[in-house]
């Protein structure tokens, strides 16, 4: 893989964790395998390549490339509104993250406790969700700039909802960090839409 290719598995990560986010507010679930690769990007600390981050392979991330392919395209007709705004707020969030050390010394020191209640309960038990989602809520949830979750208040006011949808948005935070220490930027998305499409069709045929 080439540094935009990898750069775009990050950002594929981030709309995918849009995606996922819009899913379980408007219909209260979302596909089990697509949200644990998402949370176990979290524990994965020293990963020899992106596409190790979430597993292996990208297999759970083509809607996030769907979601991603439609914003740069800027087809009205495709475009997914919500999971876009999701994506671009997590996008900023992770710029003021960045200038949080207290912190990002706090994420840092939970994530392992977290990695204990998997090895204890396994990935997709409701207390890691609980624990994950809490730690978004202690901590990024705190900043001035919050992300408005809409959809149906059924689903939203149920607790393991919640929980996931918060642990979705800090996994989802976690991948832009991730494409930014890959060297990627917001002008990106303007000024090299056509480059990164080029790159992106391929790898959503993969």
């Amino acid at each position: 893989m080439n540094n935009l290719q990898e750069q775009l598995v990050a950002l594929g990560a981030v709309f995918q964790a849009a995606v996922l986010v819009d899913r379980i507010a408007k219909t209260g679930s979302a596909a089990e395998a697509d949200v644990a690769c998402l949370l176990g990007s979290l524990l994965v600390v020293d990963p020899k390549d992106t596409l190790q981050v979430f597993g292996g392979d990208d297999s759970h991330l083509h809607e996030g490339y769907g979601a991603l392919s439609s914003a740069l395209e800027r087809d009205p007709g495709s475009l997914q509104r919500e999971p876009l705004r999701y994506a671009l707020s997590m996008l900023g969030l992770e710029r003021q993250l960045a200038k949080r050390g207290e912190m990002l010394e706090i994420i840092g020191k939970r994530i392992p406790q977290i990695q204990n209640q998997v090895e204890h309960f396994g990935q997709g038990h409701e207390n890691v969700i609980a624990a994950t989602g809490a730690l978004y809520q202690d901590t990024l949830s705190t900043l001035r700039q919050r992300i408005q979750v809409h959809g149906d208040t059924r689903h939203l006011q149920q607790p393991n909802n919640a929980s996931k949808i918060r642990a979705l948005l800090l996994a989802g935070i976690r991948a832009a960090r991730l494409w930014r220490q890959l060297g990627g930027h917001r002008w990106q998305l303007v000024i090299s839409r056509r480059k990164l499409l080029r790159e992106l069709y391929p790898m959503m045929r993969g």
